[in-house]
């Protein structure tokens, strides 16, 4: 099966200055845990659910002063529509990450493919698999 017929499509991405606050509402909104962060027509970064608690919460900022650019994941890994989910799975297991920008064939960011997408077209011995390699304590 391919990334594009797994992934979810319409993702919302924000820029880097974009407050806390804004960034919590997409993904109240969009019910997601993750939202890219883009710059000059590039993706440059990713806020999870997790960068806020940690590297905003509990390092003690103020959230409302704080921006995307201050708590998001520098560095993209992504996938492509055309490879398979096999291999979008190798690389979440070889990162210990739960979601994938996926990249069209214009280099244009056209979804999202997580955990939770590829556990509606494989079977549960496969996800028990994937999700304890995406968990595991990091080195």
């Amino acid at each position: 099966m391919k990334v594009s017929e797994a992934m979810h499509k319409g993702v919302n991405w924000v820029a880097p200055d974009a407050s806390l606050a804004q960034v919590a509402k997409i993904m109240k909104d969009n019910d997601v845990g993750a939202v890219p962060v883009g710059e000059n027509d590039r993706l440059i970064g990713m806020v999870t659910d997790r960068d806020i608690a940690l590297r905003a919460l509990a390092n003690g900022g103020d959230p409302a002063s704080l921006t995307a650019r201050d708590v998001m994941t520098k560095g993209i890994v992504y996938c492509r529509t055309d490879e398979t989910v096999e291999d979008a799975i190798r690389l979440m297991e070889s990162k210990q990450i739960r979601r994938l920008p996926v990249i069209g064939d214009e280099k244009r960011m056209v979804g999202m493919l997580s955990v939770g997408d590829i556990s509606h077209h494989n079977g549960r011995e496969f996800m028990g698999e994937l999700m304890m390699a995406v968990t595991a304590a990091h080195p």
